[in-house]
């Protein structure tokens, strides 16, 4: 049995171990499916007087208040250039009521079509920010991006919600999460356990 200070071999033998306990190779493209940081979001940005909507899964909380977040845009989302120059979005968050929606919106670019009129989502005006908040959705946090260092390399973001909006009645909502190539899964059971932590 393997103790925490002991030295582990790499090397044919410990493949022979990895596989005796059941492992196999993972292939390095499948490895984001495993770890897949929270529920699929909605991105709205508003440019030069044009809405967009776009589908994110990549995405973590990196600070609790004010609440902070960072996220993945890449530059060959249309997206991109909304955010960096207007320094604004809305991350709405959809149940599962709004899975084909969602899919919908993540098959087709801004560029090319009006997301909310192809989806039949529905923009509202933000209190905050430019860009709208989604109607249909459970929960709207306007956001403003405070720090673009990792853009350039990661194409990473960090914004701070500055007004947050939710529907009292859908405090528990069955949340989607993309594990790949179409495949999603929904929230199940809830499980709580006694925690120091608010």
């Amino acid at each position: 049995m393997a103790t925490g200070n002991m030295k582990l071999k790499r090397g044919a033998q410990s493949a022979r171990a990895r596989r005796t306990a059941g492992f196999e190779p993972i292939p390095m493209s499948d490895v984001y499916q495993l770890i897949e940081p929270g529920p699929v979001v909605l991105l709205t940005t508003s440019s030069e007087g044009r809405c967009n909507v776009m589908t994110m899964s990549w995405h973590m909380m990196v600070e609790f208040e004010p609440p902070r977040i960072a996220c993945v845009v890449s530059r060959a989302d249309y997206s991109f250039a909304a955010l960096r120059s207007s320094g604004e979005c809305v991350i709405a968050v959809p149940d599962v009521s709004l899975a084909q929606q969602v899919v919908e919106v993540g098959n087709c670019s801004g560029r090319d079509v009006d997301k909310f009129a192809l989806t039949g989502l529905t923009p509202l005006a933000a209190q905050e920010v430019d860009a709208p908040v989604v109607a249909e959705c459970f929960a709207n946090l306007e956001c403003r991006v405070i720090d673009t260092r990792l853009v350039p390399r990661h194409e990473l973001f960090v914004l701070e919600v500055v007004c947050a909006w939710g529907r009292r009645a859908r405090r528990t909502p069955r949340l989607l999460h993309h594990c790949g190539y179409g495949v999603f899964v929904v929230d199940g059971e809830e499980l709580r356990l006694e925690s120091g932590k608010r």
